[in-house]
Formats: C-alpha cells, sequence, structure tokens
C-alpha cells in the first residue's frame, strides 16, 4: 500500500490530537501523544492546551504533584514528561543510549570513575532519592563516597544515567529553578539486554500509535537509539503480525500498526500555536513531514533550540512569541484570511491561559527574533490581540 505525503501529515495531526481538541483528562492525553517534550518547563501545558479541550494547568499540575506525569530523562536524551505507567518500559528502550553518553563522556571520567562504577553507583543513588532531593544534597553524598574532586563530575553523569524523576517542586510550571530529583515508584531494569529489547518493542508500538506511520530512521531519530535495534524491533513485531510495511511517497519503507486507519489527505485541520520542542517538529528524521524544508533553520536552531511555531494547514508557516497585548505572528509566507482568523482566536485563548502564570513564556528566546536571517523576505508580522 502506497500513501501520499498529505496522508502522512494528517496521519501525525490526528494522532497527535491536533486535528481537534480532544474531551479527555491530561493523563489520557500524555499516553496517547506518548511523550511530551519538557525540555522548557512550560512547554509540556501548552503542548496540552493545543490538544485537550477546556485545558486547566491544575489538573497537570495535580498530576506532577502526585507523580501520574513524571518528568524524566528520556528519549533523545531529553527532558520529556511521560505518563508514570510507561516511564519503566521507555527508560528501559532507551537507557543503553543514556548510558553510552554519559558515562563515556570527559565530563564523567573526569572523576576517575569508569563505566562500570558508574553502573555500580546507580542503584545506590536511586536509594539515596527515596525521597526529594536538591542536586547539592546528591553532590554532598557523592562526596562522603568519592571525594571533593570526583563528586561533580560523577554526579553530572549520574543524575541522568540513574533513572532519577524531576521533583515537581513551587515553580509556575510545577517545577522551579532549584532543581531537586527523586527515584521513581517502579524502577526500571537496567543491564538486562533482553529486557531492552522488549521495552524498546512496546515502545515502539507506543511511537507508531502516536506519530506513525514512520520509517526506521524516524524510529531511531526519535528515541535515539542506534538504527540496528530499531529495525530488529520492526522486524520482529512485522513477523508477530503487530506490524505492516507500507510504501511512502517517495518509495520509502514505513511501518504502522496492523491495519491502523489513516485519514484523508484533504482532512481539514485547524491552526495552531505551537509549544517550543513541540514533539511533532523532533519526532522523525525526515521532518518535512510538519516542517518545509526551506523553514527548518528558522525554527530549529544549531544549539537544539526549537522555536514556537504557526502551524497552518498542518505545517510550520512561521513563528510566535508573546509581547504586551498579546502574540506577535510572524508568517513566513502569505496566509489567508481564515487562518489568520483563527491564529488570532488562538492567541486570544493563550494569553488567557497564560494570564496567572508567565505572560511572556519564552521570553529568554527572544534574541533569536533579532538574529539575521531570522524571517525570510516577505514575511508578515501580525500582533494577535490578547484580548
Amino acid at each position: 500500500m502506497r500513501i501520499t505525503a498529505g496522508q502522512l501529515n494528517r496521519a501525525t495531526l490526528e494522532r497527535q490530537l491536533l486535528v481537534r481538541r480532544e474531551e479527555i483528562g491530561v493523563a489520557e492525553a500524555v499516553r496517547r501523544v506518548v511523550a511530551l517534550q519538557a525540555q522548557q518547563t512550560a512547554s509540556p501545558y501548552l503542548a496540552l492546551w493545543n490538544r485537550v479541550a477546556g485545558f486547566d494547568p491544575a489538573e497537570l499540575d495535580r498530576a506532577f504533584a502526585e507523580l501520574g506525569i513524571v518528568r524524566s530523562t528520556l528519549m533523545r536524551i531529553t527532558l520529556h514528561a511521560v505518563h508514570v505507567d510507561d516511564f519503566a518500559t521507555f527508560r528501559e528502550a532507551v537507557h543503553q543510549s543514556v548510558r553510552g553518553a554519559r558515562l563515556g563522556d570527559d565530563r564523567f571520567t573526569a572523576s576517575g570513575l569508569t563505566a562500570a562504577d558508574g553502573d555500580a553507583l546507580v542503584a545506590d543513588v536511586l536509594d539515596f532519592g527515596d525521597r526529594p532531593r536538591a542536586a547539592p544534597e546528591f553532590e554532598n553524598w557523592l562526596t562522603e563516597r568519592l571525594g571533593a574532586e570526583a563528586a561533580p563530575p560523577a554526579w553530572w553523569g549520574l543524575r541522568q544515567v540513574a533513572p532519577l524523576l524531576r521533583a515537581p517542586g513551587e515553580g509556575l510550571w510545577s517545577f522551579g529553578h532549584r532543581l531537586s530529583y527523586v527515584a521513581p515508584p517502579v524502577r526500571p531494569v537496567l543491564g538486562d539486554p533482553e529486557v531492552y529489547a522488549a521495552s524498546l518493542r512496546t515502545f515502539v508500538r507506543r511511537y507508531l500509535a502516536g506519530f506513525g506511520p514512520a520509517a526506521v530512521a524516524d524510529v531511531a531519530q526519535f528515541a535515539l537509539v542506534q538504527r540496528g535495534r530499531a529495525r530488529e524491533a520492526l522486524r520482529v513485531l512485522a513477523a508477530e503480525g503487530e506490524v505492516e510495511r507500507l510504501e511512502g511517497p517517495d518509495g520509502a519503507e514505513l511501518f504502522d500498526l496492523a491495519g491502523a486507519p489513516l485519514p484523508d489527505e484533504d482532512l481539514p485541520v485547524p491552526a495552531r500555536l505551537m509549544a517550543m520542542w513541540d514533539s511533532v517538529l523532533l519526532a522523525y528524521a525526515d521532518r518535512s513531514r510538519i516542517i518545509p524544508p526551506e523553514y527548518r533553520a528558522l525554527v530549529i536552531k544549531r544549539n537544539g533550540d526549537v522555536l514556537p511555531t504557526l502551524l497552518v494547514d498542518g505545517h510550520v508557516a512561521g513563528v510566535w512569541r508573546t509581547v504586551e497585548g498579546g502574540v506577535e505572528a510572524t508568517a513566513f509566507h502569505p496566509l489567508p484570511d481564515a487562518a489568520w482568523e483563527q491564529l488570532a482566536a488562538e492567541a486570544r485563548s493563550l494569553t488567557a491561559l497564560l494570564a496567572d502564570r508567565e505572560p511572556h513564556v519564552y521570553r529568554r528566546y527572544d534574541h533569536w527574533w533579532s538574529k539575521p536571517g531570522a524571517r525570510p523576505d516577505g514575511a508578515e508580522v501580525r500582533l494577535l490581540p490578547g484580548a
């Protein structure tokens, strides 16, 4: 079966709850979309505002406080918010990547410890994290074990290699600037290759449910696992009849859950003001499904920052930021009046959401708007009033 580029786009939007806001709770929404990029603390809230009808940020506050939704280092060795029931499996699926990137780094080996030494310390780190503890507490504890010189570089690696959760606090978005960590209620199984492989297969099924159809490279990109591991997981799932092969618009091999429906490529979709680092912008090796290639460098910066974007007809069409009076929207190409009307309504809704929390969310990233080449020739900038 051959599918079109339009079907791929609409499949992503439908599975990511971006065709319409759904009448579901935040816990179910997080499970449906697999994971929310959480490098910036406000982004999970804005991601759910885009997806959940009548979204109340206090509901996500409660979910974080009760550890029903947890924030930790996971896919691509970055912070994600996931349902607590998914955490152990997802971490098992990507642990080898996290371990290799951190325990092999000079910033860890400066401690004098080997990777095996780091592995041996993980269980003790989790035991010490039996309650929320600030980062200096962990460093002081390691100083008693390793000495003053070894502790800081050891903690640099172990704070991510040990599957610790970021402990919620009193910040505007559930997490403040004072970093605290706590052990998860269910610990991942580490050091067992068979568990890693089984968990990766589970993760791949969930990825396809939330982002499919997708190629081997897409799975590997999203999780940051070796392509060989992603390919083997898909091979086993296909052999078991859980996954089927499809042909992409360029003839490339794609995979999807067996029998998963595909929407029509002409399915109407609303305009959206997407959060920074929204997962739909990062879930694929080939990001042209959502981001036109000519706009990629305008929204994904060399240091990894991914700007808040305008999503129009299912594709990135510009960027936005909050300013006095509302939302400044920069369209990279001319937009129809209907799209501007939808974006204006979204701006009013977003301004109301932010009013009691952080009216100028993402302000620290405003410097990108003043860089040379920040907008293409012919871009249109409009102030979308907040009220």
